[in-house]
């Protein structure tokens, strides 16, 4: 299956996007289709043998609607809101004196009006003229998208405005001739029923709702273009002879070598050769706190030096940088398709339709009823206008845009809206131990020896270990350099995965391995069992290294837990989510991390290609399943989970082969995911209900459904003003998830006979103060008072304010300022 996205055009309202998703999905050959209204894209997985880009391109425009393929590179979302700004302002300055002249005509007296209504009547049409030809899109779209079966807000819009030109037409020219027959009572009929400025009115007011919608939108994708803005436009290269050129960034290759000095951005990722440096990594982690970088470390680009100058290598430029990828991880997951928007879909594509008909229906039931030809009419127009298909399209990818950038900003990567949606409904989180719960960075401890000394057992390791990639293996490798062994040569290496490593070295068959190993060579196994009932009493690991049948020596590993670990445990108690640790490291090592996690059930000695089964049981139980690991060993398991997170850097392979991607390695951001997950998905629900309740109850309202009991219709002007308004509604509700923030989770203990130690604000008045001297002196006397913060002294009026403890009282505060020279007035609690 190939994937390719495409730039639509021409779409306004949700069933555009239906209709779309339609024609193409039609196609023989096409796995599955998503229209972005929001960002007018489109991305098909289909079978390139059987369908190609040209013909999917050709149903799009078969629909009436045009299509390209969309360029490789992640383009800044445009803004669209300034050239709909200047048609509304275009609109407006004709829709003043319209609406002016239409108002002002109804105080004429009866003679003058009669004498002059042709003359003000034609003159309205000539005011309405340009602000149809302004808005002409909406004549030209609504109308294509009618004749091609697939009708639109446009549709409806066009259709409204239409009707009321076409009968104020007809009551022109009717009055026109009464008017010339001396006919009174026809030109009483006609001359009061001409909707030119309700059309005109109409148009003005649909394009001052666009007008807000697209400033409201382009909000949404505020922070994928602060992203795009991180990256750096140039760098500093160091040529071969020693100079130094200024170049665009883009024409940096691998392996140049770069300049950065504090203050300025890395160019691109690589590694430092030369210097010292701290780098502001927020940009990709969103952590604040600088990093100490040095010869060897690897350093991001977009990143920026705070402090010192490094020389650096370039290892990844142009769209294999870090920020490259992130950029296109978070425009995927807006660009795809929530589950819950497949409800909003689905009305969508017989929305338009539905509405025509009521419209119609509305306006054969006045006439039937015997209300007048007007009155019909006005109720029909304005169950056109009212109606309001945007909001319904717009409900889902808005909060999407907005959840993804806010999470992008807090280093937490969503890779698609159906993994933001799903993690929201999730009950338990299961938890890798090395790498996840903790830094994957283990540290010998001891080194114990049976029938060899330790420089022996830390050689044969050492030569074995160096070929291997597991976590384990550079501790051992760091402890042996750090004593300056040799490393013999290994032949014949093999390594099998939860059990051990073994090869050839000097001859002889060598293994580090687990206890498992104790099964498989005859006379270790009474052995080995003891050595490791004591060292996994401890909660290390073991190493058993093992020459021939001989166990030479056992190496004990520990590996610190994250400090973030209990927090986050301990928040997804709160929040009712079961924890698990899922490792295949032996029971008591598991238990001991386990414990210090605050994780009350533990799943260990699981080999890596079965943590797979151990994830489909847990769902076979009905459970909602989030898998945490390194994205490496546990790629099998996340992939079989509802929701995978990996715990990276975001400069590994956990980037691929996950659903969400933690950036800042950090625990607490697993809570915080499922929190921002829940909180799109309350804003998704709030946008659903308004768009649904919007229209359920306007429509009838329009249609006059309440006007007999309650004299209750609604103006064609006001039915657009509201549409309009409900669209801009439910934008402006996503936006809020952009100030979307995690509250402290920490456990709080709360002694109720000891409300005392509550910190209290208090005001201290003070005379005397004359000066910036002054404040200065009587700050530094209050914040040296032990138990005061949040110090604030205002000279203006004479006052300080401040935090204290209940240990601090008002005689300490007095005497503090007393003794700077100044007299206290009073003190009061605030």
């Amino acid at each position: 299956m190939k994937d390719q996205k495409f730039d639509v055009t021409g779409m306004s309202c949700a069933a555009c996007a239906a209709r779309v998703e339609k024609s193409v999905s039609r196609l023989e050959g096409v796995d599955s289709c998503q229209v972005n209204l929001l960002k007018n894209n489109m991305t098909v997985s289909f079978d390139s043998d059987k369908v190609t880009d040209e013909a999917i391109i050709m149903a799009v425009e078969g629909a009436g609607y045009g299509a390209s393929l969309a360029s490789g590179r992640v383009r800044k979302t445009s803004d669209e809101a300034t050239a709909i700004r200047r048609r509304f302002i275009l609109s407006l300055i004709f829709d003043i004196p319209l609406m002016a002249i239409s108002m002002g005509s109804m105080a004429l007296p009866h003679e003058i009006f009669h004498k002059w209504c042709v003359l003000i009547i034609a003159l309205e049409l000539i005011l309405v003229i340009p602000i149809i030809v302004i808005n002409f899109k909406y004549f030209k779209g609504g109308f294509k998208a009618l004749f091609t079966g697939g009708a639109n807000m446009d549709t409806l819009v066009a259709t409204g405005a239409t009707a009321s030109v076409l009968y104020s037409l007809y009551a022109l020219i009717r009055t026109a001739l009464g008017s010339a027959q001396g006919d009174m009572a026809t030109v009483d009929l006609y001359s009061h029923n001409v909707y030119f400025e309700g059309a005109g009115t109409i148009l003005t007011l649909i394009t001052l709702g666009k007008f807000l919608e697209a400033r409201a939108k382009s909000k949404t994708s505020d922070a994928i273009n602060k992203l795009m803005d991180l990256s750096p436009k140039t760098a500093l290269r160091l040529e071969a002879d020693g100079t130094e050129h200024m170049i665009p960034a883009e024409d940096v290759s691998v392996g140049d070598i770069l300049i950065v000095k504090s203050g300025q951005a890395v160019p691109v990722d690589g590694v430092v050769t030369d210097g010292r440096c701290s780098v502001d990594e927020s940009a990709i982690t969103g952590e604040s706190i600088p990093v100490a970088k040095e010869k060897g470390d690897n350093v991001t680009g977009a990143t920026t030096l705070t402090a010192g100058y490094i020389k650096m290598e370039a290892t990844q430029v142009g769209e294999g940088t870090v920020i490259a990828r992130i950029i296109r991880l978070v425009d995927e997951a807006t660009s795809s398709k929530a589950p819950v928007a497949k409800i909003a879909d689905k009305v969508a594509g017989i929305f338009v339709p539905a509405v025509m008909i009521i419209a119609f229906v509305t306006l054969l039931l006045w006439l039937f009823a015997g209300a007048g030809f007007e009155f019909a009419l006005t109720n029909a127009v304005s169950v056109l206008v009212v109606s309001c298909p945007c909001a319904l399209g717009l409900a889902t990818p808005t909060a999407i845009m907005c959840g993804t950038g806010r999470g992008a900003q807090m280093g937490i990567l969503f890779k698609s809206a159906e993994a933001l949606e799903t993690l929201h409904s999730v009950d338990t989180v299961i938890f890798d131990k090395t790498g996840t719960l903790t830094y994957g960075k283990p540290k010998v401890t001891a080194v114990h020896e049976v029938a060899a000394g330790e420089d022996e057992v830390l050689r044969v390791a050492y030569a074995l270990e160096s070929l291997s990639e597991h976590p384990l293996a550079s501790a051992v490798i760091e402890r042996a350099e750090s004593k300056g062994l040799e490393k013999p040569e290994a032949s014949d290496f093999e390594q099998t995965p939860g059990v051990g490593i073994k090869g050839t070295i000097e001859g002889n068959l060598c293994h580090v391995a687990n206890v498992r190993i104790g099964r498989e060579i005859e006379g270790l196994d009474p052995v080995i069992s003891e050595w490791d009932s004591r060292i996994l009493g401890a909660g290390a690991t073991a190493l058993y290294v093992i020459k021939g049948n001989e166990l030479l020596g056992v190496i004990a590993v520990e590996d610190e837990i994250r400090p973030s670990a209990p927090d986050a445990v301990r928040t997804l108690a709160g929040e009712g989510i079961k924890s698990i640790l899922l490792t295949g490291d032996n029971k008591f090592a598991a238990e001991a991390v386990a414990s210090k996690a605050g994780i009350s059930e533990v799943i260990s000695e699981v080999l890596p290609q079965d943590k797979e089964m151990v994830v489909s049981e847990l769902k076979s139980q009905g459970r909602k399943i989030v898998m945490t690991g390194d994205g490496i060993n546990d790629a099998p398991a996340l992939a079989s989970a509802d929701v995978g997170i990996a715990i990276g850097s975001g400069t590994d392979i956990a980037m691929e082969t996950s659903d969400v991607v933690l950036m800042k390695g950090d625990l607490a951001d697993i809570p915080s995911a499922i929190a921002l997950s829940r909180a799109v998905m309350r804003n998704i629900k709030q946008n659903l209900f308004w768009a649904f309740f919007y229209n359920v109850i306007c429509i009838p309202v329009a249609a006059g459904c309440f006007y007999n009991a309650f004299g209750l219709r609604l103006n064609p002007m006001l039915a657009a003003l509201a549409m309009s308004l409900s669209s801009v509604f439910v934008v402006t509700n996503a936006l809020r998830l952009k100030r979307f923030k995690i509250k402290d989770k920490k456990e709080e203990v709360i002694v109720q006979d000891k409300k005392e130690d509550n910190p209290m604000r208090k005001e201290i008045k003070i005379e005397g103060m004359m000066c910036k001297n002054c404040v200065r002196h009587v700050n530094e006397a209050l914040v040296a008072i032990e138990g005061a913060s949040e110090v604030e002294v205002d000279l203006e009026s004479g006052t300080a304010r401040l935090k204290v403890t209940p240990q601090v009282t008002d005689d300490m505060l007095t005497a503090a300022i007393t003794e700077e020279g100044y007299e206290v007035k009073g003190i009061k609690e605030i």
